[in-house]
């Protein structure tokens, strides 16, 4: 009776924790969903900022000084190069557990890129976005500059991006660093994502020249009346925000989707253990009651003896 009362405990307890993970699955769905849809909103934004860079190339034919209070300082002659200076990898992680492989993936992704730069350790800085992903590169022998915390919310997003906008200014400043790499997990679907990377700093000549020759679609260009220097720095400046937004964005609803599929694992084996409990209770409960009916019987044909 006493292993019929265990696997009836193990029962209730795995029947809670399927509960559990099944609130889980629901709400890492959500997530991927949440996520994803903020960052396909930056569609509209990005094209509205490449056609203000548009007006303004087009109207002035040059580069000037796009140095911002708020903008990475980059002189003319490091805004196309990073020949010059060191170069900073941002690698985003995760803040919190249960998502796979999904730190692990994106740290072996990292350093086997940063490995392909052939850069020495002093001209190296590395700096980690979520906790969780330090232990990865520490294990590789790479030390961490800095560590930012993974936001938990959209609005998290925007606060954390105004905040590392500045830093990255100072990064140029104090510690020379001409050349920053965001590395970071983009979305595929729903349950499937992969390692990206993109360039932040510096700037491509291709990518901006693409961008001034491109057709306009009305027949009249509009004008300004700010200094183009102002305006050019002003519009990068948001192409910045934008950037890292989409990094963050594409990295948290990875996340999610990485967690997505852990919770459909574990639900699958809980559903897999309650049915050996339930197969083992059965069949304890049926020898316990054949057991019962036999003394019964045995008691009787005592009894008639």
């Amino acid at each position: 009776m006493a292993s019929l009362e265990l696997l009836q405990r193990q029962i209730h307890t795995a029947e809670e924790l399927k509960s559990v993970v099944k609130m889980m699955k629901v709400l890492a769905a959500v997530n991927v969903h949440k996520y994803e849809q903020a960052v396909t909103s930056l569609s509209e934004y990005t094209r509205t900022i490449k056609m203000g860079l548009h007006v303004v190339l087009k109207s002035t034919h040059t580069n000037r000084n796009l140095a911002d209070h708020n903008l990475p300082k980059v002189e003319p002659d490091t805004l196309f190069t990073s020949s010059i200076g060191r170069c900073g990898v941002l690698i985003f992680g995760s803040e919190q557990g249960m998502c796979g492989q999904f730190n692990e993936q994106i740290s072996r992704y990292a350093i086997a890129e940063i490995e392909k730069l052939q850069i020495t350790t002093e001209q190296l800085v590395v700096f980690a976005v979520g906790s969780r992903v330090i232990p990865h590169l520490e294990s590789e022998d790479y030390q961490i500059e800095e560590n930012f915390t993974m936001p938990s919310s959209l609005s998290g997003i925007t606060s954390m991006v105004q905040e590392m906008l500045p830093r990255i200014a100072a990064w140029r400043d104090r510690q020379q660093i001409t050349k920053i790499i965001l590395f970071y997990n983009n979305l595929h679907s729903n349950t499937s994502f992969k390692p990206s990377q993109h360039i932040l700093l510096p700037l491509d000549r291709a990518w901006l020249q693409d961008i001034e020759s491109q057709k306009w679609r009305s027949r009249t260009i509009p004008t300004f009346t700010m200094p183009s220097d102002v305006l050019i720095s002003s519009l990068l400046r948001q192409y910045f925000f934008i950037s890292l937004y989409r990094a963050f964005g594409e990295s948290l609803a990875s996340e999610n989707a990485s967690r997505l599929i852990s919770m459909q694992v574990a639900e699958k084996n809980i559903e897999d253990r309650l049915t050996e409990f339930k197969g083992e209770f059965q069949q304890k409960r049926q020898s316990a009651i054949t057991g019962e009916l036999l003394e019964i019987v045995a008691g009787f044909e005592l009894s008639q003896g």
